[in-house]
């Protein structure tokens, strides 16, 4: 397994997204053990970073993964997330929660779930608008130097809220979605991570599962029994399922040219874009893990990669990518310190 940095910590290329197998966001939670056996397999076949969030759940993720990795402490990277406002009764209140103390009180209740003495990297999920991020990355510090995190991250920040996170704690990795779903961080924030030395750890780097090629136009995600979060995600109406299908028609094309499937050259092509890039697909099936880090094998040169990007240039994304009341969570900048 090949790896790669984001800033000074060392990963696995790929790793693997949790939150699927019983955090309730796409399918009913997954048995168990069948998920501590794919956990399992995947840390035998190299994947070193694990990724969670106490919000995952609410708790039960976390404790999944605390309980699969508890063999091989040490060897593995388990990235968790605070942020989130939970009430007494374990239900999420819709709200953000980034005051210090409450970031105490996460970090020492996932360092249970997780069964570990460290929480290797420390995300902030969502920037809070109430709270400086001075004071974020000042109590991340403090728990740093008091041995209970080892590394600091924050998910879909504004770009002045990572540079002031940064100037107070280092700043080890960004979680931000990216794919060719949403290429949205090739604007500015792909450059920014690269000045300030900052990894990327890409969430949905397979689009929800759109860029496996499995979906089709008339795919649906509100079946009974069950709440699909794509069932209320814009880019899977009918109509704009049935409008970016180009881009799956391509993925398709590049498939049969390199002997892989399109999750394979999705992946290949974003590990193409920076070295210090990370995709992290989440999977309950062992099969389809297989299928991810197969993507380690398919390379492109870069004539090919030019010739990608141009055919990619004449196709439309329709959709945003998240409904409204979660968009609006992205790019949040944090208030200043007064």
């Amino acid at each position: 397994m090949p790896k790669r940095k984001l800033g000074t910590l060392e990963v696995s290329a790929i790793g693997l997204g949790c939150m699927t197998m019983n955090g309730g966001q796409y399918n009913p939670p997954k048995d168990t053990q069948e998920m501590i056996a794919l956990i399992h397999q995947a840390f035998e076949r190299g994947v070193t970073y694990f990724d969670t969030a106490e919000v995952y759940g609410p708790f039960v993720n976390e404790e999944l993964v605390g309980k699969a990795l508890a063999p091989f402490k040490g060897d593995v990277v388990i990235g968790t997330k605070f942020g989130f406002d939970i009430d007494a009764n374990g239900r999420r209140t819709g709200a953000l929660n980034s005051r210090p103390e409450h970031i105490r009180q996460v970090v020492d209740d996932s360092l249970k779930r997780l069964n570990v003495e460290a929480i290797d990297l420390l995300y902030q999920h969502r920037v809070d608008p109430k709270v400086p991020i001075e004071d974020v990355a000042g109590t991340v510090k403090d728990l740093i130097a008091r041995g209970k995190v080892r590394h600091f991250g924050l998910s879909e920040p504004g770009m002045k809220t990572l540079r002031r996170a940064h100037a107070v704690q280092p700043v080890t990795a960004v979680q931000n979605e990216y794919s060719l779903l949403w290429r949205g961080p090739e604007r500015d924030e792909l450059s920014i991570f690269e000045e300030l030395g900052v990894g990327l750890v890409s969430w949905s780097p397979l689009g929800l599962g759109f860029l496996t090629g499995k979906l089709g136009p008339n795919s649906r995600f509100d079946g009974p029994g069950y709440t699909d979060y794509r069932s209320f995600n814009p880019r899977f109406t009918p109509e704009n399922l049935k409008a970016n299908m180009p881009l799956v028609d391509m993925l398709r094309s590049w498939a049969k040219r390199k002997e892989a499937t399109p999750a394979q050259v999705a992946l290949a092509w974003l590990l193409a874009q920076r070295p210090w890039i990370v995709p992290i697909p989440g999977t309950t099936n062992p099969a389809h893990l297989d299928e991810d880090l197969g993507a380690l094998s398919v390379h492109f040169t870069p004539t090919e990669l030019h010739e990608f990007n141009t055919a990619f240039a004449s196709i439309t994304v329709h959709g945003e990518r998240l409904r409204k009341e979660l968009l609006v969570m992205s790019g949040q900048e944090a208030p200043t310190k007064e």
